[in-house]
């Protein structure tokens, strides 16, 4: 069982050429999503910490792989996409981080997918669960946000999302909120099992 308050941040990776950092030995588990997912509030919600991954009320603010050591293996936290506020070269830089370090690192157990529960799925959104899929990764999908519903809109959700994604029936959905907990230990489960 990992010990999830054993926590330390270890690096923020803002250049291909720093991927030899990584040791080749730790399992990573990897957090994706658009910008303003709740992304940070989640990693600081497993982690029970406040702000051990930055939360922002403004979004893009992930702009490195951000990596963290969790007892036996590693936290890394993409750089949200879709913001539109920020530089084409900028925009190409995270482009080229991330797929570099898809296509690369040979230690990704997991993908920690997530979408907000309050809105369909984003073309990009898309995209990205396509590659996930295509390229054999182990993949959860994460809905965050679960508490800004009322009961009747999160029922309606909940179904709506079994059709809209229904090509991934086969794929852990988890209906999450960082604010009341819901989904975390369903979560921590499946962290657990690698």
């Amino acid at each position: 069982m990992i010990n999830f308050n054993k926590v330390e941040f270890l690096t923020s990776v803002g250049d291909v050429k720093q991927f030899k950092i990584f040791d080749k030995s730790i399992p990573e588990i990897v957090f994706s999503g658009k910008s303003n997912v709740g992304k940070s509030s989640l990693i600081n919600k497993i982690l029970n910490r406040k702000s051990i991954a930055r939360v922002s009320a403004k979004p893009g603010k992930t702009v490195n792989l951000n990596v963290f050591q969790v007892d036996t293996i590693r936290f890394v936290d993409l750089p949200g996409y879709g913001y539109a506020q920020v530089s084409k070269s900028e925009k190409e830089r995270w482009g080229e981080l991330v797929n570099t370090y898809l296509e690369t690192s040979k230690n990704i157990k997991l993908v920690i997918q997530i979408l907000d529960m309050r809105h369909p799925a984003t073309e990009q959104d898309h995209q990205m669960l396509d590659y996930l899929y295509k390229k054999n990764f182990n993949f959860a999908m994460i809905f965050s946000k679960s508490d800004k519903l009322n009961k009747t809109e999160y029922i309606n959700r909940k179904l709506k999302i079994e059709e809209e994604l229904e090509k991934y029936k086969n794929i852990k959905k988890i209906f999450f909120s960082s604010k009341t907990g819901e989904g975390l230990e369903d979560l921590k489960n499946i962290i657990n099992l690698f």
